[in-house]
């Protein structure tokens, strides 16, 4: 037998020559076969256009409960779409402790793209709005929203990956970091005076209007595509797709009350409607926490939408009267009226409520939040001292609190909480005005 016919050399051989074919390949790729290359760009483009919402994590995952820990699959995800959802569900200590409850938070700051619930909304809105063609990546299509802040910073994020621009309309009382960041995020924003949703320059109307405007110009193939978050069913149902079968997982189905502040009402309506229809947990007690100001407390409570501070002279702001940004509203939309009849009871929180807790909860429990998230807090504590001990409250921490910096936090500063001297052992109900609630 020669050297050539020995299978050692001829298998060193077919390697190497596999190597340099390699190379070869790799290097000379896009100039001997452009056609090949201008397929994969188009396969690219296709497969941005394809359902990836639920990350990866199965339809049968989420259907049943989790024994252990609940992440977002085995280390590689497609894009900053598959960092959205499976956020974790954390005990909150100091909160449980004081009331005798398991006050549960889940964690949707960690929402990878743009850090809150809205990450869910947003990307469901854009695949729903491209599979009815109202998107198409590569055409130049822009997506306007009217939006305080979250909802604008998770279309920016994901307008980019998707291959869109975006364009965001918010009042111009909103805390200023969050149109910095939108403009680092490369989205067009207009901060606009303060209006009421009747007014045609009302934030909301604008970007529907910059929409309508967009496609009807004749000197561009591309659309533009008005989100429409506060009216769009694509908002509350992402979180029947998503949040409240994350909940539902990570609790084993074992929760007694479920507490979510609305602006749009897409979280409340959303999750309770999973819960309580497809999970037949008829018994839970979902809760409004309304801040301040908003009219949506009385209209649980009494059925009217009213609030004190609509009174003939009584108002501050053209909006909600509270500095709390993202939840509170004087006007019903399509995506709270859809959870509305399941909604049992709700809650008002004070401003000075709101800062006190978040001031409590970066003290004893090292978490810091924006005011959102402060007033579910103190609505899940109101909660848990009316139910028996032991029970399960679940809320939601919406956004950090780096987004509330120059408003919300820099009152709490003016307050005094955070002087040194102050003395942080105080009792939770106290600080709050909560000691005469009685089970």
């Amino acid at each position: 037998m020669s050297l050539s016919d020995h299978p050692r050399v001829y298998g060193s051989a077919a390697l190497a020559v596999a190597f340099i074919a390699g190379i070869f390949v790799t290097l000379g790729f896009k100039d001997l076969y452009p056609e090949l290359e201008a397929r994969y760009e188009r396969r690219k483009k296709r497969s941005r256009r394809g359902s990836i919402f639920l990350g990866p994590v199965s339809l049968e995952d989420r259907e049943k409960p989790s024994e252990g820990s609940f992440d977002r699959g085995n280390g590689i995800v497609d894009g900053v779409e598959g960092t959205i959802g499976n956020t974790p569900l954390i005990k909150i200590r100091s909160l449980s402790e004081a009331t005798g409850c398991l006050i549960l938070a889940k964690a949707e700051f960690l929402n990878g793209a743009g850090g809150s619930p809205k990450d869910r909304v947003a990307l469901n809105m854009i695949q729903v709005a491209e599979e009815q063609g109202l998107l198409s990546p590569g055409r130049g299509d822009t997506i306007y929203e009217g939006t305080v802040g979250s909802t604008g910073i998770s279309l920016a994020v994901l307008a980019r990956a998707r291959g869109y621009k975006a364009h965001i309309c918010m009042p111009d009382d909103m805390a200023v970091e969050k149109s910095d960041l939108l403009h680092h995020l490369g989205a067009m924003v207009e901060r606009v005076p303060v209006a009421p949703i009747t007014d045609p320059g009302h934030f909301v109307n604008l970007a529907r209007t910059r929409a309508r405007e967009h496609t009807a110009a004749s000197d561009t193939p591309s659309r533009g595509f008005f989100a429409d978050q506060f009216e769009s069913l694509a908002n509350y149902t992402a979180h029947m797709k998503t949040t409240g079968p994350e909940i539902y997982a990570q609790t084993g189905g074992q929760l007694n009350a479920f507490i979510a502040g609305a602006g749009t009402g897409g979280t409340i309506a959303g999750v309770t409607k999973y819960l309580k229809e497809e999970r037949g947990l008829v018994s839970l007690r979902a809760v409004l926490a309304d801040p301040q100001g908003s009219g949506l407390y009385n209209k649980i409570r009494h059925g009217v939408m009213y609030s004190s501070t609509e009174r003939e002279g009584a108002r501050r702001r053209q909006q909600v009267d509270t500095m709390v940004e993202g939840i509170g509203i004087n006007r019903i939309t399509e995506n709270f009226e859809a959870g509305r009849g399941l909604i049992d009871d709700a809650i008002k929180v004070t401003d000075e409520q709101a800062c006190r807790m978040a001031r409590w909860l970066v003290e004893h429990d090292g978490i810091f939040i924006g005011s959102s998230s402060a007033v579910n807090c103190v609505a899940a504590v109101v909660t848990a001292l009316k139910m028996p001990k032991g029970s399960r409250v679940v809320t939601i921490l919406c956004d950090s609190g780096t987004r509330h910096l120059s408003k919300f936090w820099k009152h709490i500063a003016a307050m005094g909480l955070e002087d040194e001297t102050q003395e942080q052992d105080e009792d939770l109900l106290a600080a709050l005005g909560l000691q005469d609630i009685q089970r």
